[in-house]
């Protein structure tokens, strides 16, 4: 008789890269360690004692295992348009840094319920070192919002929010051109603490508003830059994201009451 935990696990693929039959790839896992962990934490190697103990004691006593791996992440474009669909799965996201330095996010990923304006605001916020009081987020609004493929399937974080720290990487790479030519430095050298943009081993800084100050009056900007501080992105992946685990359920019944 196999015991089936490693029942589960002879059938659990380990080789990696592994090619799926409907387009896309698993390119890494470790799906023993998932079970290794679940049954750590409930003693399954106790169960038949507990099981033993049950029946002594007039009671039915049964454990159960379910392994799962899922596709979430919806994309790329590529896979899905062979695939018949007549959209493409990518996301797009915009961040403006405003003249005065406050900062938004442009996202066409919809939030109900999951907590976005949080999420999404404090990638932000961490990056460029200020308050998350000072980012906001703009989602749902197709008057401001360019066309995005919304919020299903585990996609938010995986692709919305990835769609924003690229164009959240454009701004911070401009910024620091900015700070650089207005603090006589070379670019290499600026980096980005408190809000702050300063550069290494001296005591030169200059703030996010001044340099997003700087951006919009564009009087001194280094040569061929256009003014503002704002940037777009689109994010199309390369593949699914493919979260896996395992659950186990052990359960008493009396078997006189049913209870």
């Amino acid at each position: 008789k196999v015991d089936p935990a490693e029942l589960r696990r002879k059938n659990f693929i380990t080789s990696f890269p592994h090619q799926t039959p409907v387009i896309m790839a698993y390119d890494v896992g470790d799906f023993g360690a998932s079970l290794d962990s679940a049954m750590k934490a409930i003693d399954y190697a106790g169960f038949p004692a507990r099981k033993a103990k049950a029946k002594a004691e007039g009671k039915l006593r049964g454990i159960g295992l379910s392994c799962y791996i899922e596709a979430c992440g919806i994309a790329p474009s590529k896979a899905v348009g062979s695939l018949g669909a007549g959209v493409g799965l990518w996301e797009s996201a915009e961040v403006r840094v405003n003249p005065v330095g406050t900062i938004e996010i442009l996202t066409g990923s919809h939030s109900h319920g999951q907590g976005h304006e949080t999420t999404f605001c404090q990638l932000v916020a961490e990056r460029l070192g200020v308050p998350i009081s000072q980012v906001q987020i703009v989602h749902g609004d197709t008057d401001k919002v360019q066309f995005g493929m919304g919020t299903y399937g585990s996609r938010s974080a995986a692709v919305g929010l990835t769609a924003i720290l690229k164009a959240m990487e454009k701004v911070e790479s401009k910024a620091k051109k900015i700070a650089a030519h207005q603090l006589e430095a070379s670019e290499d050298d600026i980096v980005i603490e408190n809000g702050e943009f300063k550069v290494t081993g001296t005591d030169k800084s200059i703030a996010l508003p001044m340099v997003a100050l700087a951006a919009y009056t564009a009087h001194n900007l280094p040569d061929g830059m256009e003014p503002g501080l704002k940037e777009g992105a689109f994010y199309d992946p390369t593949n699914f994201t493919f979260p896996a685990g395992a659950y186990i359920c052990e359960l008493e019944v009396d078997s006189a009451t049913g209870k």
